[in-house]
């Protein structure tokens, strides 16, 4: 199968091309990683389309007149991965060295424009990783998406209803994320509703994650977990140039069997949340702030958490190096003992938090990351970083991106967990392919020292992803 995807994928390149054959008056939308936001309709007409060959699987005319109307689409990923004393040497297998890959087809059709019909299918294995496999590992043929739009009109707003199985993605992602990085992307089975008016957009959703497991279309919905809320972002005019928005939300969360350092019970918790991002004369910025507040068994939620990512890039030098800073707080619990919960949940976080190697997820963390971007060329990038680990709450443990306790609190009084480095060398080309290759290791500090093994986790990672 593994051989088969991959002359499928070098056939592909070869035959589809490059992304464009001449130039067109419409740009085509970009390439995006959920899909369904990508609207090709404008091709119905024949003067818009360029010539480039994988226009012909976009906007198929299903009735004479485009009234009704096809477009189809792949992804394809291959990837490789080595590590070495994963889990600082407390996992097993502690070194493995593992190929993945994933093929995500897509169809969508539009029917004038009231109704929208969307599929996605996952195909996605692990070659030569020794067991245990994780949940996103592999889902050999599964639905990844499947949904209907119904769109009208609301007075001078537009509104969507969207029901069904679908990605959900919400600003940076660092409460709902779609979790690409991993091999299978993460789905819910959701009621989402969409309302345009203005410069706002406002979402309202209910759904529950999608759990994957290997065999073929065999995926459910996880009873334990459900998640709703509402979503209100806008741009704002700066004045003086660049573009700028912001973000405000409320998200809640169930989860019956929760665990903590605190204990395990039933979590009921919600967030609120504000987000401001731009870039404006070199400079670029992505901050936001979150509480939480609800029940967790007979007692309470008290949480927050604090995420910022600044930098500026030098244009006018060479390589047009970018520095950039991401300084990033999440509560811990203070006392483990009492009726309280202080622990931050980020529920559902994007699946490469902190970089190719995320070990750790953002519960009761403290982390300063400084990085240095440099465009080496139209498309070779080389991406620096280092960061640096403390526990927020000297009682609470350290914990995995799933939420998994890693290392209990009670086991040391330390602060510093931990320092990463990570080099990134990606390349781009054009409109269809991309791909990199990294190199990372986390070396323990005192806290990990002092609860277990603490031996220095090396990973490499190589990639090339193929859409069209």
């Amino acid at each position: 199968m593994t051989a088969r995807l991959r002359a499928a994928a070098v056939a592909l390149l070869l035959w589809i091309g490059p992304a464009y054959a001449a130039q067109s008056t419409n740009p085509p939308p970009p390439l995006t990683n959920t899909r369904y936001d990508e609207d090709y309709r404008y091709l119905l007409s024949p003067e818009a389309r360029s010539g480039a060959s994988w226009e012909r699987f976009k906007a198929i005319p299903v009735t004479p007149d485009g009234f009704a109307s096809l477009s189809t689409g792949l992804e394809l990923r291959l990837r490789g991965e080595a590590i070495r004393n994963s889990g600082w040497g407390q996992d097993e297998p502690r070194n493995d060295a593992y190929g993945l890959w994933r093929a995500l087809p897509y169809a969508d059709l539009r029917v004038g424009e009231s109704l929208r019909l969307f599929g996605q299918l996952i195909m996605a294995d692990a070659v030569g990783k020794l067991d245990p496999l994780a949940p996103p590992d592999a889902d050999r043929i599964d639905l990844m998406q499947g949904f209907a739009d119904l769109n009208a009109p609301l007075g001078e707003a537009q509104g969507t209803l969207r029901v069904g199985r679908q990605m959900l993605a919400y600003g940076s992602e660092r409460l709902i994320s779609i979790r690409y990085g991993a091999n299978v992307p993460r789905a819910f089975d959701a009621v989402k509703g969409i309302v345009t008016a203005g410069p706002w957009r406002v979402d309202a959703f209910f759904g529950r994650p999608v759990q994957p497991t290997p065999e073929l279309f065999d995926d459910g919905r996880d009873a334990k977990r459900s998640a709703w809320g509402l979503y209100a972002t806008r741009p704002l005019d700066l004045g003086w140039g660049g573009s700028a928005g912001l973000d405000a939300y409320y998200i809640g969360y169930r989860n019956r069997r929760a665990g903590f350092d605190a204990g395990r019970a039933n979590e009921l918790r919600h967030t609120l949340g504000l987000r401001s991002f731009g870039k404006a004369d070199g400079w670029d910025w992505n901050w936001e702030a979150m509480g939480q507040f609800g029940r967790f068994g007979s007692g309470s939620i008290r949480a927050w958490s604090f995420a910022t990512d600044s930098g500026y890039r030098f244009t006018d030098l060479p390589l047009q190096p970018r520095l950039g800073l991401k300084a990033n707080i999440a509560s811990g619990d203070g006392n483990p003992r009492d009726d309280r919960l202080e622990t931050f949940n980020p529920l559902f976080p994007r699946a490469k938090y902190f970089g190719e190697l995320t070990p750790i997820g953002p519960f009761n963390l403290m982390n300063l990351h400084p990085s240095l971007d440099l465009a080496l060329s139209d498309a070779f990038s080389l991406s620096a970083s280092a960061i640096a680990f403390w526990r927020e709450s000297l009682d609470d443990g350290v914990y995995d991106l799933t939420g998994g306790l890693l290392r209990s609190g009670s086991a040391s009084k330390a602060r510093y967990v931990g320092t990463q480095g990570e080099l990134v060398l990606s390349y781009s080309s054009g409109r269809s392919f991309e791909g990199l290759i990294s190199y990372s290791l986390f070396q323990p500090g005192s806290f990990l020292k002092d609860s277990g093994p603490a031996k220095t986790i090396h990973f490499a990672g190589m990639e090339a992803v193929f859409k069209f």
